[in-house]
């Protein structure tokens, strides 16, 4: 669960440094719905861009920041629909847009979720203590931001085969950042090298996004309510929310599924993954370049038991879309194939886990027979602001983009993605994929097994951890208070 047994003396020392950094956090409350963020902060904001090293961004850890790289206020939920001439289906499919966060990623969210928490409890001493950040890319990237507005030093972990805005931007971020071998699929080189840090004898403090469940809770208190009142922006009349498509990677963005299920009981949530690397499908292995939805394990943090499907998608299919949507050849084939303008300028909010998002919500809704009265919502985690360096590799490996190869990719990958590699989970298929956590988390990372056996048995576990949000904003408001003086 989510410790928040106070620790009285080290949180005063976070509380002094917060007072001399004059830091004010946000309350999970006010990311939900920035009204109540006071407004002596939106208005010192006016003059702060969206990415600089400002306590003040703290309070834009928000899907409603307004899309301005600077002094912007807060509105709706940043969201993209996909128009049927790009997608081919007749089901509407609408993308919540995380670009807009600080850092490019709405993974800053989850990475508070899983900082601040043991921060305002004294839990955590930003005076001594180093902040360690492993992932596949963004995770670690809003951690080590995230922790340089908190006042922390920090530690980032990723595999060397990530992209190299990734390491260029994290170099002038964290204090120090451990390139381990592999990619995108090399999760248990990152959790080797926070044990080489615990034994090391350094002051650390791991936050291990695939094992936090203020992760899980972030995304359920924040990201879900956003997906809520993105639907009820755009249903119309007789429209019907069908379900929620992501790659799970850390498991923490599937966790809104959960909120909607309250909201809407008849939705479903499906699970996609790389086919190059089918854990959750067949209980598979292997490498692939959908960057930052790292596996071959199955997060302790995924709710298992709320899962309704699988959907594994050919990395090709975002790698060639990435050229198709950035490249000058494949916009002049979108604008051929009648992809409206204003769509076609938004397309470069879509990185590459984005795109292979697009690709499962199409797969999901070619396999339910989706029609335009039925919705399916994704994320776009991050832009093409990460992956010029990959345009750049695949341009040099390939050549250009020529009509004939966007044509191609057009008709291979977005009227070609087809119901192959999905399975439909029943409740043995659930408790399959729940199962496989065993032997990454019990018998290599030192969990309880009566703890996993409570993820499933136990019909409050998940409830439970979603009550955590309202005590951890309580704490928050209490820290700030003491940082006032």
């Amino acid at each position: 669960m989510i410790d928040l047994t106070v620790r009285e003396d080290i949180r005063q020392r976070a509380v002094q440094r917060a007072r001399e950094r004059d830091i004010v956090i946000p309350t999970f409350a006010q990311m939900r719905d920035p009204s109540l963020i006071p407004a002596d902060v939106v208005e010192r904001l006016r003059g702060v861009g969206l990415w600089d090293l400002d306590p003040l961004n703290l309070f834009r850890i928000s899907w409603r920041n307004e899309p301005v790289e600077k002094g912007g206020g807060f509105g709706g939920v940043n969201h993209l629909e996909f128009p049927p001439e790009l997608t081919g289906v007749d089901a509407r499919i609408i993308t919540l847009v995380g670009t807009w966060f600080p850092t490019g990623a709405h993974k800053v969210g989850a990475a508070f979720g899983c900082l601040v928490p043991r921060l305002v409890t004294g839990q955590f001493d930003p005076t001594t203590q180093r902040a360690v950040w492993p992932s596949t890319g963004n995770y670690c990237r809003g951690g080590a931001y995230d922790a340089a507005l908190l006042a922390c030093d920090s530690i980032a972990i990723l595999p060397e085969g990530m992209s190299q805005e990734r390491f260029a931007w994290l170099e002038g971020i964290a204090g120090d950042v451990i390139r381990t071998a592999g990619s995108e699929s090399n999760v248990k080189e990152i959790f080797d090298a926070c044990w080489h840090l615990r034994r090391g004898g350094e002051d650390v403090a791991i936050f291990n996004q695939f094992d936090e469940f203020g992760n899980y809770l972030w995304h359920h208190t924040v990201t879900g309510p956003a997906m809520v009142d993105v639907l009820a922006e755009r249903l119309r009349p007789g429209d019907n929310y069908h379900g929620l498509v992501v790659t799970t990677g850390s498991a923490g963005t599937i966790a809104a599924g959960d909120h909607l299920k309250e909201i809407y009981p008849g939705s479903r949530i499906a699970a996609a993954e790389a086919l190059q690397c089918p854990t959750l499908l067949a209980n598979g292995y292997g490498a692939h370049r959908i960057e930052g939805i790292g596996d071959k394990h199955v997060p302790w943090i995924h709710n298992a038991r709320n899962t309704d499907m699988v959907i594994a998608v050919d990395d090709e299919a975002p790698m060639a879309l990435m050229r198709l949507c950035n490249e000058p050849e494949g916009r002049a084939e979108l604008e051929r194939r009648g992809v409206p303008a204003e769509t076609l300028a938004r397309l470069p909010e879509l990185g590459i886990s984005s795109l292979a998002n697009l690709v499962a919500s199409i797969k999901y809704a070619r396999w339910y027979g989706l029609g335009a009265n039925d919705v399916v919502l994704t994320v776009a985690t991050d832009s093409i602001g990460m992956y010029q360096s990959r345009l750049a590799e695949l341009e040099e490996q390939r050549g250009r983009l020529s009509a004939t190869d966007a044509a191609v990719a057009f008709e291979r990958y977005l009227l070609g993605s087809g119901t192959d590699d999905m399975l439909e989970l029943d409740q043995q298929g659930r408790r399959r994929i729940h199962n496989l956590k065993y032997f990454t988390w019990v018998e290599q990372q030192g969990k309880d097994v009566e703890e996993l056996d409570a993820q499933w048995d136990d019909p409050d576990h998940w409830t439970d951890i979603q009550t955590f949000a309202e005590p951890i904003d309580e704490l928050i408001e209490r820290f700030n208070a003491d940082v006032a003086g």
